[in-house]
């Protein structure tokens, strides 16, 4: 995985890899706030060679007081340094425990030694660090001066007593929380890089294009314009203009783009029988099959939709057409075509074919040869004929209807449709020797890059469909 595959991953991730930061960060103030405070004073002591009357003499004590300072680092972490300090204070704990609470060192070409002392509270910190200086001076004392002379060469002149600490130096509760947050964000990373290789949801069009080698002949971006309710009318966003207050991601441009990528696939013989379906219902089918048809008709050809779903049908009713005859009646004999199509005010070139009585055989009525004759017939006269066609899955009324057609549409949800339920789709138009068209990507992020650039290449198309519009309603 490169860092833009990285960085998708963690945008279509980001609540679970948020809640881990959150989560890694808020560990980090749970330990700080339950970790015993620890606070640490400092001491300095000076190795003195007494004085020197000249400089020869005082070059030669310095060099001696370097190389013995190093000598007296390893004096002042001993156990009897320990148990001077342990005597002194009247502590009540082993030489070696109190040893791992001090810190001796003496800096570079220096003749200082300094020490830190850790305790759990202030005062204590500070008697520790200035009781170890004067317990290093004991012991040197008794190294350098064993008979107890009243002169002696090298010893320890306490020079800095240890302030009282005004905070602790552990626990440190913004070093925790920025290595609980990091922690917190590798771990969110991990879950975002597992989640994905485990999500089987389709989400870009990237992701069908390449697990199933099929076209996406759009990517429709969600958008409250798009949103029907049920018994309400359809929501034809292509007739609404360029910048619609109610569609801010600009829906209407990828119906567009829909349109001329279905007029350049064939060139010199485009489809005219599409059937518009998908792997399970409520994926939006019958929105896109509308749009799809009113978006064609706006380029003056003339368009039918036809309600192929026999069983819930829908696009009368969406329509605020009369229902109740329609496809089946035509089928039986009972009506001719002309005669139930109905127009749709405000589009001269879009008639509505509503799917009629409901009959108690749907697949044997769409796969029959009367079907097959009608959309052949409409075909001849140039029509475009669009099919709202049932799910794939529940039923095989759309893979029978396609068989008919030129090609199906696939209208598939981002981040819902799963790949196994777009590959049984798939598969199961291949079955009838149907032929697929291509895959709809609808309900997908606005912000998305295939979604995103549609106001600038098309926006010429949109601008001339509106005018047509216009033109239409007088």
């Amino acid at each position: 995985m490169e860092l833009a595959d990285y960085l998708r991953v963690a945008r279509a991730y980001w609540r679970g890899v948020l809640a881990c930061v959150l989560l890694g960060a808020a560990l980090a103030v749970a330990v700080s706030l339950v970790q015993p405070k620890v606070y640490q004073a400092d001491a300095s002591g000076f190795v003195s060679t007494g004085t020197s009357t000249s400089a020869s003499d005082a070059s030669i004590s310095d060099l001696l007081a370097k190389s013995r300072a190093a000598s007296y680092v390893d004096l002042a972490t001993s156990r009897p340094t320990a148990q001077t300090v342990i005597d002194a204070l009247h502590l009540k704990v082993d030489p070696a425990a109190l040893i791992t609470m001090v810190t001796v060192t003496q800096p570079l070409d220096t003749v200082l030694i300094k020490v830190s002392a850790r305790a759990d509270t202030p005062r204590a910190a500070q008697a520790l660090a200035d009781a170890w200086v004067e317990a290093v001076k004991t012991q040197v004392d008794a190294v350098e001066n064993p008979s107890g002379a009243a002169s002696q060469a090298l010893h320890i002149v306490p020079i800095e007593s240890a302030e009282l600490p005004t905070f602790p130096i552990s626990p440190n509760p913004t070093r925790n929380v920025a290595v609980g947050s990091t922690v917190g964000l590798l771990l969110g990373l991990g879950y975002a890089v597992v989640r994905s290789q485990l999500d089987r949801r389709l989400r870009r069009a990237e992701d069908v294009e390449g697990a199933f080698g099929v076209t996406v002949a759009a990517t429709i971006p969600t958008s409250p314009a798009m949103v029907r309710r049920v018994g309400s009318r359809v929501s034809l966003v292509v007739s609404r203009g360029l910048r619609h207050a109610d569609d801010p991601a600009h829906s209407a441009e990828a119906f567009f783009k829909l349109r001329t990528n279905l007029q350049f696939m064939d060139v010199d013989n485009p489809p005219r029988v599409i059937v518009v379906t998908s792997p399970l219902p409520g994926d939006g089918k019958s929105t896109i099959a509308a749009n799809l048809a009113a978006a064609l008709s706006l380029a003056d050809r003339d368009v039918v939709l036809i309600d192929g779903d026999l069983r819930r049908p829908v696009v009368a009713e969406s329509f605020g057409l009369v229902e109740g005859i329609g496809l089946t009646d035509v089928l039986i004999g009972r009506v001719e075509f002309d005669e139930v199509a109905q127009q749709v005010v405000g589009l001269p070139h879009l008639r509505v074919l509503g799917a009629g009585g409901t009959p108690p055989n749907p697949s044997e009525l769409l796969g029959s040869r009367a079907m097959q004759r009608l959309l052949k017939k409409l075909a001849e006269r140039g029509l475009t004929v669009i099919i709202d066609a049932p799910p794939l899955l529940p039923v095989t009324d759309g893979a029978l209807l396609t068989a008919s057609a030129d090609g199906a549409l696939v209208v598939v949800s981002a981040g819902r449709t799963l790949d196994t339920q777009l590959r049984d789709a798939l598969t199961s138009l291949t079955a009838v020797q149907g032929h697929t068209l291509g895959v709809v990507l609808n309900r997908a992020a606005p912000n998305s890059s295939a979604t995103g650039y549609y106001g600038a290449y098309y926006g010429a198309d949109t601008r001339a469909s509106r005018i047509r519009l216009r033109r239409a309603a007088g």
